[in-house]
């Protein structure tokens, strides 16, 4: 069976009726951006599946505009922490209780993944439009909740108060802002976790992390997941690059949506521009000449090289100079025998290249570099990271993430955390077929 047949077969198998689950067992829900990524793969050779996926994960979507990064669309399922009891996201009056959710969010790749529909089915097939018409306003009403509950200083910028919300939820960014938590006097609610009796507990974050993210979902939940009070009270208070650079190439996408099919934009225009303005000023840093993320609770911009810092590509927000440095830097880890594109630097002692987004490579990150990298003429790296990216599956399977290191993956007959990935299948399925 080809690569392509493979793929599809797992979408298959981790469909839901009416769903995909990222992978059984260690996530056995709907989740924010595993769920954009499931619908590009998808679109490729089941529409009503695609159209289906997105309509079930805004079926969650609160009244405020939140899209939750996780959808309880099961309330029987009991292999997952925490599950939606623990979020108990009644605190708050505009929380649907019919999907139950998470109260955070995740990386919003909803704009860009509506383009691409329209993109491959083309403005005369009328389901399509008519379906991202249905669709649209929806994810403009979350990009206005970003901008009116998590943007403080209203700059274009908004603040993340959870690792999970990210997306690379146990990166190394985190650890310092993470360790101004003070766990001693901390209320933090007993609790059990239950991925590491599914996965190997190596490849997972460590109890002490865990318990710094049970501390920031109970602060979450004491503000309502929505209040003034996050702002101030959080520890962890992050603008990150990552995220307001997908927010950014959504609220591109969603603009050239509404220009061709004459939809109200509202006020995404403005909001654009001061994002765009902003964006190189808090997160470009001369010294390394990369983008950073951002500390608000300490007003510093966190001093690492990672994978967050490549995406500004895939948003077209890096100066031609800016790209240039990324791709030299890409280029360097290539020829010293790493794959691309490794979620952390490589040359820092907190590189793992095992551990939960401490270095591994992630397919979905590389399908947005790839992107990126040929939006700014690199084609050549661009097809070194899409090629790593199948090699990689080839080998070791359709696994959650991989060894960054060449010269492990000869002693290695298998990839890191779930099998059998959603966002592994369609990834290789849209790169194979795009």
């Amino acid at each position: 069976m080809d690569l392509t047949s493979r793929a599809r077969k797992i979408l298959d198998q981790n469909w839901k009726g009416g769903f995909t689950i990222p992978t059984s067992k260690l996530y056995p829900f709907q989740w924010h951006w595993d769920s954009g990524f499931v619908a590009l793969g998808l679109a490729h050779h089941d529409l009503e599946k695609a159209i289906t996926e997105i309509r079930s994960m805004f079926s969650g979507q609160w009244e405020n505009g939140l899209l939750p990064h996780i959808i309880f669309h099961s309330e029987n399922e009991k292999t997952y922490f925490p599950n939606y009891d623990f979020w108990n996201t009644k605190v708050n009056s505009g929380a649907p209780q019919h999907p139950k959710s998470s109260g955070i969010t995740q990386p919003p790749v909803f704009g860009f993944v509506l383009e691409s529909l329209l993109t491959l089915y083309g403005k005369q097939n009328e389901e399509v439009v008519d379906f991202v018409k249905e669709i649209f306003p929806k994810v403009l009403k979350y990009h206005e909740f970003l901008y009116t509950y998590r943007d403080v200083e209203q700059e274009g910028i908004f603040f993340i108060f959870h690792p999970w919300e990210s997306g690379r939820d146990n990166s190394p960014l985190w650890d310092q802002p993470l360790n101004g938590i003070d766990l001693e006097t901390a209320d933090i609610p007993p609790y059990t976790r239950k991925d590491t009796a599914i996965s190997d507990a190596s490849e997972r974050p460590t109890q002490d992390h865990y318990d710094r993210y049970v501390y920031l979902l109970e602060l979450g939940k004491k503000h309502q997941y929505d209040g003034p009070g996050i702002a101030e009270e959080s520890p962890f208070l992050i603008q990150d690059c990552m995220m307001n650079a997908i927010l950014i190439r959504s609220n591109k996408a969603l603009l050239n949506i509404a220009g061709k099919l004459h939809l109200d934009a509202g006020n995404l225009a403005d909001w654009q521009a001061k994002s765009k303005a902003n964006f190189s000023k808090k997160f470009w840093n001369e010294d390394l000449q990369f983008f950073t993320t951002y500390d608000q609770r300490n007003q510093r911009q966190i001093l690492h090289r990672e994978i967050g810092g490549i995406v500004p590509l895939f948003a077209g927000v890096a100066t031609k100079a800016q790209a240039a440095h990324i791709a030299n830097y890409l280029r360097g880890i290539h020829e010293r025998g790493f794959y691309l594109c490794p979620s952390f630097d490589v040359d820092s002692p907190l590189f793992d290249s095992k551990r939960y987004w401490r270095g591994p490579i992630w397919p979905q990150m590389n399908w947005m570099i790839h992107h990126g990298l040929r939006n700014y003429g690199y084609s050549e790296l661009a097809e070194i990271v899409r090629g790593d990216l199948i090699e990689l599956v080839e080998k070791l399977g359709f696994y959650e993430y991989f060894e960054a290191e060449k010269s492990k993956t000869s002693n290695l007959e298998k990839g890191y955390g779930g099998n059998n990935f959603s966002w592994t299948a369609s990834s290789i399925i849209d790169f194979l077929n795009a």
